[in-house]
């Protein structure tokens, strides 16, 4: 059993119900919550639709199949929608890596809000595993209150914050927004809190683009 005394999300004491977990009962009920409020025909990824259009929103439920919203539209919320976007993205990436362990199945057919609803989906039958084992547990709860945040404020008529691209010492370019709070270089492995990847130096046009 792993020994971790405090979830490595949140810092809060382990119960004694809760030893050796990652994540703390809180921190995977608020993912699971997350999860839920994502996925499905009325969930934050659907309502994208209803806030394409720039200036305004239908304020109406998502419908499938309806016509585009007329130029110009907004490409922060066409970047979220998309596959290799930074929400599917993401998500199907988590479900690759618990797919390794055994303990996910990826599933890319279908239209973008099935891949979007099945990556939900597993993730959350999968969740008291990774809250009680999984290694980067951590890093995944706070990469989906990222994506979970940005959803709710689009939908909620918030702007997208602002993305910006820093280098790590090793080279290895980092999206980051001002709100971010921890971050783990996928090529190093090095560990950045809020003000540590906020002084990484800016990365050159070319690397940024």
């Amino acid at each position: 059993m792993n020994d971790f005394p405090a979830c490595t999300r949140c810092a809060h004491d382990l119960r004694d119900d809760e030893l050796g977990r990652r994540l703390c009962g809180r921190c995977e009920d608020r993912a699971a919550q997350q999860l839920s409020a994502i996925q499905g025909p009325r969930g934050l990824y659907a309502q994208l639709a209803n806030h394409l259009e720039r200036g305004g929103s239908s304020g109406g439920p998502a419908v499938s199949g309806s016509k585009a919203a007329p130029a110009p539209l907004r490409v922060d919320v066409l970047s979220l929608q998309c596959a290799g976007g930074p929400v599917l993205g993401p998500l199907e990436g988590w479900v690759r890596v618990w797919e390794d362990a055994g303990h996910a199945e990826l599933n890319e057919g279908g239209g973008l809000q099935e891949r979007v609803d099945h990556a939900c989906q597993t993730l959350r039958y999968n969740l008291r595993w990774a809250a009680e084992s999984f290694d980067a547990a951590d890093e995944f709860a706070a990469e989906l209150n990222t994506i979970h945040r940005t959803l709710a404020g689009i939908t909620a008529g918030e702007k997208t914050p602002r993305q910006i691209t820093v280098t790590c010492p090793c080279q290895q370019p980092l999206r980051i927004t001002l709100h971010v709070q921890t971050l783990t270089c996928p090529a190093c492995r090095t560990e950045y809190g809020h003000g540590e990847v906020l002084r990484l130096p800016l990365a050159d046009r070319r690397t940024a683009a």
